[in-house]
């Protein structure tokens, strides 16, 4: 039995090119979202796309991770600032998330550039949406203190 299951649900109407969609997730976190195509390759225009919600995952899934790490290692931090960004290329006729870039800034006392980058690092292997993608996406992180 897994820890955790968490549901979401997306109702979409016509075909990809006109048609659009709601999401809606199961913890009523936020209400129900639009999506379209034009969203995830042109502007957004206040809808989301499967890339936005990656990076969403990714930058939360990693700034618990990172904390995790640097708790773990006594070095409880003060503040961890991460972005994440996934892009979406074309590939052979279709489209694929290549690359998830990470850039976290950290306030953690006790620890200098160097080993906040190797704790940035590690936590990468530590965070289960990382893990997911791995294999499949490069994931990037950029760490600096700040």
């Amino acid at each position: 039995m897994p820890m955790a299951e968490r549901r979401a649900e997306c109702v979409w109407h016509g075909n990809l090119m006109q048609g659009d969609g709601q999401l809606t997730v199961g913890s009523g976190a936020f209400g129900p979202t639009a999506v379209d195509f034009p969203a995830r390759t042109q502007s957004p225009d206040g809808k989301t796309s499967p890339e936005e919600l990656i990076a969403a995952a990714q930058a939360v899934c990693y700034a618990m991770a990172l904390s995790h790490t640097l708790t773990q290692a006594g070095h409880t931090p003060e503040q961890l600032t991460v972005d994440a960004t996934a892009a979406l290329d074309a590939d052979g006729g279709g489209l694929k998330v290549t690359t998830v870039t990470i850039n976290v800034t950290g306030r953690v006392p006790g620890v200098d550039a160097t080993g906040f980058q190797q704790f940035a690092r590690q936590a990468k292997e530590g965070c289960p949406v990382s893990n997911a993608l791995k294999g499949n996406v490069d994931i990037q992180v950029h760490a600096q203190l700040g």
